[in-house]
């Protein structure tokens, strides 16, 4: 895990899903899905019971399709059809056997026997015809309904399963709308004032629903919602020595699930506050509420309207523009994985800076070039404005949103980005069908009451001029770049 380099200032005012529809699948790389496929063919021969030359008689039975379906959690379905085989049988036929001794007598043919026989025969290969049609049709339709999938996760290097429709690049064109939102930290820092804390508001509500009330209809009605997780949710006492740290209980994870957010990026400097296993815990408690986590080399691919989603979080402050190879190898291997819409997490950049940097630039530009859809950042803890670069959108950063690293910033601006793709086959339309929506952390200003809120009004207008201002700051950087 990067060592954390970003020791930056928190101030704190006070007195010191499971959505059973959503697959996912976690890969390092490495990971690879069998199809296997097999022919079935079966052949009837003709029977040949005189002298006669019957080498031109034949009877064959193959099935027109044969369709092989796995449940053995590998998932894919592979469609091979047969083709009939023609036996001929060679020669004159069979010759029966003559013996001098006896008498010659007419021989009299038992043609009823033969054609009986024959029309047996036949009956019996239409039916076996008829149900091995009807047994490829099943299985087309156990297909196309979807099958088991095993995804393994490389940082734990234990197996989880979920489901998803297999094989196949969905038909297009499938649009589906993905909202992001900002630094959620979840708990609090020992050191502050507890009873201003969110661990202390999570107590007095004793309703895990009253965090992101006021923006889970916008969640609820959206494709995906993904957040940067910024803390840890464990009970782990292994305090890193840092000026911050957060942690909050596993069941803080509900407020999460409460509010219609299906993803949360890890990559941050706050992942690991209580040491590896404040990571490996709150990896725990987001799996076992049902919310998809990624970040640094864990790749999470989700299965959206049959749109297979791959999310990519990167972690700058620790190295820099050093950070690049891994974050291109991490798009190059969702694309060669099959993933038609890449999206990366980016934490990165500098705090209370309202412009990004030119490292913040250079990596959004190469992970686009990479083969990224979208770039989100976070960590600077207020907004940074927006950039199209190569037809494809940038957020520097959407600031804070369900905070409970400051009781009271003095910037409480915050932003929703959400954007709906058009996806035909492999390919995403490039397309300006984007929202930024204003809101506060807080549902009131005086203080954070850790209850993000949309803005309306003069409020409204004044956050969209700040972002709007910041995003042409960037336009005259992008000018003169690179």
């Amino acid at each position: 895990m990067p060592t954390d380099r970003d020791n930056s200032s928190y101030r704190d005012r006070s007195s010191s899903r499971a959505n059973p529809s959503l697959r996912r699948e976690v890969i390092d790389g490495r990971g690879s899905i069998d199809s296997r496929t097999f022919d079935e063919t079966r052949e009837i021969r003709p029977l040949a019971s005189d002298k006669r030359d019957r080498s031109g008689v034949k009877l064959d039975a193959v099935p027109e399709n044969t369709r092989w379906h796995s449940q053995a959690g590998q998932g894919f379905t592979d469609y091979r059809g047969t083709h009939p085989v023609v036996r001929q049988t060679s020669g004159a036929g069979r010759q029966r056997s003559r013996y001098a001794a006896m008498p010659s007598v007419p021989q009299r043919r038992p043609w009823g026997l033969i054609i009986g026989a024959l029309v047996v025969i036949l009956a019996v290969a239409l039916i076996i015809g008829f149900f091995i049609t009807q047994s490829g049709n099943a299985q087309e339709n156990a297909g196309e309904s979807g099958s088991l999938l095993t995804f393994t996760d490389s940082a734990s290097d234990n197996a989880q399963e979920g489901s998803g429709e297999a094989g196949a690049v969905a038909a297009g064109p499938i649009t589906l709308t993905v909202t992001f939102a900002g630094d959620c930290t979840l708990g609090t820092d020992e050191a502050f004032d507890y009873s201003t804390s969110l661990n202390a508001m999570y107590e007095n509500q004793g309703d895990p629903a009253y965090f992101l009330a006021n923006v889970a209809g916008i969640f609820g009605a959206d494709d995906l919602t993904v957040v940067n997780m910024e803390g840890t949710l464990t009970t782990s006492t292994a305090r890193a020595d840092k000026t911050f740290a957060f942690k909050g209980p596993a069941d803080f994870a509900s407020i999460l699930t409460s509010g219609d957010v299906e993803a949360a990026s890890l990559a941050n400097n706050h992942s690991s506050d209580y040491g590896e296993q404040s990571l490996t815990d709150t990896i725990s408690a987001l799996d076992a509420a049902g919310i998809v986590n990624f970040g640094y080399d864990r790749i999470a691919y989700m299965d959206v309207k049959g749109v297979k989603v791959a999310l990519i979080g990167t972690y700058e402050l620790a190295e820099g523009e050093g950070i690049r190879d891994s974050m291109v190898n991490n798009i190059q291997t969702a694309r060669s994985e099959g993933a038609q819409l890449v999206l990366v997490y980016v934490h990165w950049g500098i705090e209370r800076e309202y412009v990004p940097n030119e490292t913040q630039m250079y990596l959004a530009h190469e992970a686009i070039d990479a083969g990224a859809d979208l770039v989100i950042g976070s960590h600077p803890h207020v907004i940074q404005g927006y950039e199209v670069y190569n037809g494809r959108y940038i957020v520097y950063s959407l600031g804070n949103f369900c905070f409970g690293g400051n009781s009271n910033p003095s910037d409480k601006d915050c932003l929703i980005f959400q954007q709906t793709f058009t996806i035909n086959g492999n390919e995403v339309e490039k397309n300006d069908d984007v929202d930024f929506i204003a809101c506060s952390i807080s549902s009131t200003s005086s203080y954070n009451n850790y209850q993000p809120t949309p803005a309306e009004g003069d409020e409204q207008a004044r956050i969209l001029a700040k972002f709007q201002e910041s995003s042409d700051a960037i336009a005259s950087m992008a000018q003169n770049f690179g």
